[in-house]
């Protein structure tokens, strides 16, 4: 039976590898077409370099009308049961976590609907991967630290991947907020600010599908403010008094930053294709706002 299941995970492996390596040329096709059709509704004369092949695309566009699935990516394979079904997130640490690091996975936790948390120990990175897969985890989050105080945390995508890197500054748990009062478990609300850039809206995508879709009448609501690359995480609570609206902090709150983001799991780090990596030491890297366009 393990073997079957491992023959079956490496089958679903190599087919969206696959998928994912003829993306580039089904975009180039794509792209193509789109030149092609757009000659022709315009009276235009095709482009040269597309003539020795526009006849036989021409010949393709009938599939290609409004009810087409149209150009499919890696990230349609990755994010395809997004909003139908639930996420199912773990938690994790990295080895010999300090009590605060502890306090701050709890924390990540309860923030979470339908995510668990689980004691790192000495397992190794592979078995926790093998692990979330065979229980159908969608996401595995953990969090690391430097001399007790939290500074890192990675999203890792299940079962393929994206993983996301992040650092995290300006730590400040529930328990250090007064009159933070207890979490409500509502499936919250989401608030992105400022993620216009082509990255911006990948990152939002790798945070927004980790919560489940809330209900309107929520009253529990989680902020991402971008603001020259830095995300402020915020967490609240809000009611009616008197028909004016009272807000409150629920905690905790952070701010992060995206480092890196590589097509793969978090065992596969070291051979996985990077999508995006921060460069600090470019020339440019003072000027250029990766997550919104100026």
């Amino acid at each position: 039976m393990v073997c079957v299941c491992l023959r079956r995970q490496a089958r679903l492996r190599r087919e969206y590898i696959y998928r994912k390596s003829i993306e580039e040329r089904e975009r180039t096709i794509h792209e193509k077409k789109q030149k092609i059709k757009q000659s022709l509704e315009e009276n235009k004369i095709v482009p040269v370099d597309l003539r020795k092949d526009a006849v036989y695309l021409e010949k393709t566009l009938d599939w290609d009308g409004d009810g087409a699935d149209g150009l499919t990516t890696h990230v349609d394979d990755e994010y395809k049961w997004a909003g139908v079904e639930d996420p199912k997130i773990m938690i994790t640490t990295a080895r010999d976590p300090s009590s605060k690091l502890k306090q701050f996975a709890k924390e990540i936790k309860l923030l979470f609907p339908n995510s668990q948390r689980i004691n790192r120990g000495n397992y190794e990175m592979k078995q926790l991967i093998d692990a979330c897969r065979a229980n159908d985890v969608t996401d595995l989050i953990m969090v690391h630290e430097h001399r007790g105080v939290p500074d890192a945390l990675v999203v890792c995508h299940l079962p393929y991947g994206p993983t996301a890197y992040f650092t995290l500054s300006s730590v400040v748990m529930r328990h250090d907020i007064p009159d933070v009062g207890t979490m409500s478990e509502a499936y919250p609300h989401l608030i992105f600010n400022n993620f216009t850039s082509k990255l911006g809206k990948r990152v939002q995508n790798i945070l927004k599908y980790l919560f489940p879709v809330p209900k309107e009448d929520s009253k529990r609501v989680v902020t991402f403010a971008n603001e020259e690359d830095y995300i402020s995480f915020r967490h609240h609570v809000y009611k009616y008094v008197d028909k004016e609206l009272e807000l409150k902090e629920v905690g905790p709150r952070f701010e992060m930053k995206i480092y890196q983001i590589i097509l793969g799991t978090l065992e596969t780090a070291d051979t996985a294709d990077v999508e995006w990596v921060y460069r600090p030491y470019m020339n440019t890297a003072k000027k250029r706002k990766v997550l919104s366009v100026e």
